[in-house]
């Protein structure tokens, strides 16, 4: 079969360190951490009492009230990277063909600050059932696709993909599949969440995976360190444009990248944590560099999940030294979560535009909050620890993996 080829020609994020795409990138170049103690709510007696959230964002400014009042946050999110990588990519919606146009985003979790509001106004209540008519469409986690494709008209492929912390990365895969096949010329596709809730806190303490580095939230995110004590929780939201080729050139398209690759797996092995030898890490990385036809030594950077956590970053590196063997050695390998926390169903996309933006810049982003070295790491490994580093990319390899053992992995290419 003659597949596609797949570009990317927009480009919009919401993002703790940043609430456009340059900003988030000016944030990832310069080593900011988005941690800081929660303003959301008083997390004086959850056991982790900091996050990375989005800042200084007035949704009225994007979104009018009326409407907003029908979102959850995760929604709001979605709709505001969205806006700004359409605006991004140029394409003038009077000259497309709407019908060959889609939405596919993702998000772990969807509207959960909607489930928790309404269940406690419930619960707190005399037992009488009001509930806002708002509160099903407001939750389920395919509405931001819905708005989405209301807002611009895309009348293609519209739905919401959910495998955990892999959800952005494998809406991107979908769209990129459906974009190849020659069954739509665009999407809108990436990732939202808005987790940062007291039930999004106490859950994840309850399973002990957040670190709980009070007096220090700045430097709590820290993967590969010896000291790290679980990931960060973080919120936002990331758009990308994908488009196929001669469609995006047609129109004399900005082009950023082209996606040439993805891979899924599955670790088929337990419900949270990860395979202890990375197995469905190795595999997925394996099958997306089948996908694209490359070899190992093709790639020169890897964003990686990382989410500082004791198990996962062990896991992960010992996939890429089974897949990468002596070429690991040469890799940058980095982890932006340092920095941004972990997006969860957003991680995906805004790490992908990372990637991106490394290409296009020569800059490798850095893994910030290095302290001691893991004996368990190889020290001939380049973690980019701390501090930035130039590189030609052509190649670059982003992984997410999630809850239930979904392993997702993409790779872009430099656009000449």
């Amino acid at each position: 079969m003659n597949l596609k080829r797949v570009v990317v020609t927009g480009i919009g994020a919401l993002t703790p360190i940043g609430n456009t795409a340059e900003e988030f990138w000016n944030g990832l170049a310069n080593g900011v951490s988005g941690a800081a103690p929660i303003t959301k709510f008083d997390a004086s007696l959850f056991k982790t009492q900091f996050a990375c959230e989005v800042k200084n964002l007035d949704v009225e400014q994007f979104i009018d009230r009326k409407e907003a009042r029908k979102m959850d946050p995760f929604t709001q999110y979605a709709m505001i990277s969205a806006d700004e990588a359409m605006k991004d990519s140029g394409l003038d919606l009077e000259k497309i063909d709407k019908s060959r146009a889609g939405v596919i985003f993702g998000s772990g979790i969807g509207g959960l600050k909607t489930f928790q509001d309404e269940v406690t106004t419930f619960s707190t209540g005399d037992g009488t059932p009001r509930f806002n008519p708002f509160f099903i469409p407001k939750m389920i986690a395919d509405i931001s696709a819905g708005f989405l494709s209301i807002k611009y008209g895309f009348r293609g492929p519209n739905f919401v993909t959910v495998s955990a912390c892999a959800s952005g990365t494998n809406a991107l895969i979908d769209a990129f599949t459906y974009i190849r096949m020659g069954k739509a010329d665009i999407f809108i596709s990436g990732g939202s969440e808005a987790a940062v809730t007291e039930a999004g806190i106490g859950g994840f303490n309850a399973m002990k995976a957040l670190s709980q580095r009070n007096d220090s939230p700045e430097t709590a995110s820290r993967p590969f360190d010896k000291d790290r004590d679980g990931f960060v929780l973080g919120e936002g939201a990331g758009t990308l444009i994908l488009e196929e080729l001669e469609h995006a050139k047609a129109r004399g398209a900005k082009i950023y990248a082209e996606l040439v690759g993805g891979g899924m797996t599955a670790d088929a092995h337990h419900i949270t944590a990860p395979h202890p030898e990375g197995l469905g890490a190795s595999d997925v990385m394996k099958i997306a560099l089948e996908d694209a036809g490359l070899k190992p030594e093709d790639i020169d950077y890897i964003n990686v999940h990382g989410t500082s956590t004791p198990l996962g970053d062990v896991g992960e590196i010992k996939a890429i030294q089974k897949i990468f063997g002596e070429h690991a050695y040469k890799l940058n390998i980095s982890s932006t979560k340092s920095m941004t926390g972990h997006l969860l169903g957003a991680a995906g996309a805004i790490e992908a535009i990372a990637c991106i933006f490394a290409m296009n810049k020569g800059i490798v982003p850095p893994t910030i909050n290095h302290f001691e070295d893991d004996e368990g790491f190889d020290p001939k490994l380049n973690l980019t620890f701390n501090t930035a580093q130039k590189r030609e990319i052509n190649y670059a390899l982003s992984n997410t993996f999630g809850f239930g053992g979904h392993n997702c992995s993409v790779i872009f290419k430099k656009y000449n």
